[in-house]
């Protein structure tokens, strides 16, 4: 999709219209469909193995190396999931969550310059969410992963991160960070959107009266 207007940059160089496989390249992304992010017919080895050799060319070699194995089972461990013990489990087979964490991990693993989380969390239930919070909040940390999460949740909005930014009809209504983003709340972040939604109705009638 093409800009509206303005420029993207990345680490001071603009990549507005650089081609996506050359921005993956420099962008981990886990979506909101945990299917999207991985290869449902291949098995958990295999795709931490594809995402592993991220970046790397590829010639006529196995896409599984064995002396990794061990390394891919410690990082799958962090999870708390048991996933190191499924290697040969087709990902197809696992539970949503379970897909999204794998997801998340492999999004990570070659440390990406900007890591970009589309709702991540919003097609699972409660509980798995929450699992799936703690991880990402602990894999970014650890990484120290410049991150843009997108979401709904004001809730998550609030807790994650170190600034948060809202938009309503594709303009920033809000730009909070520090004490003030730590003092806020779901109802007053609620009550802010919902004073610019109706100042924007009220000019709406204002015009069409």
């Amino acid at each position: 999709m093409d800009c509206d207007e303005g420029l993207i940059k990345l680490n001071g160089e603009e990549i507005t219209n650089t081609p996506e496989y050359k921005i993956s390249k420099l962008v981990g992304r886990v979506f909101q469909d945990p299917k999207m992010a991985t290869s449902p017919s291949m098995t958990v080895l295999e795709n931490m193995s594809m995402a592993l050799n991220k970046n790397r060319r590829f010639g006529f070699s196995w896409g599984i190396e064995k002396n990794k194995i061990n390394y891919i089972k410690q990082c799958l461990s962090i999870l708390g999931l048991g996933l190191e013990d499924k290697l040969d489990i087709k990902v197809g087979l696992l539970s949503g969550g379970q897909r999204q964490a794998l997801a998340l991990l492999m999004a990570t693993m070659t440390n990406p310059c900007l890591l970009l989380l589309d709702e991540h969390m919003a097609a699972l239930d409660p509980k798995t969410s929450e699992i799936i919070a703690q991880l990402t909040d602990k894999i970014i940390k650890e990484k120290n992963i410049t991150t843009l999460m997108v979401t709904h949740n004001l809730k998550k909005a609030i807790e994650m991160g170190n600034r948060l930014i809202m938009l309503y009809r594709g303009e920033i209504v809000l730009d909070i960070e520090g004490k003030d983003k730590d003092s806020l709340t779901p109802e007053k972040l609620m009550s802010l959107f919902r004073k610019k939604e109706t100042s924007d109705i009220f000019s709406d009638r204002l015009v069409f009266a």
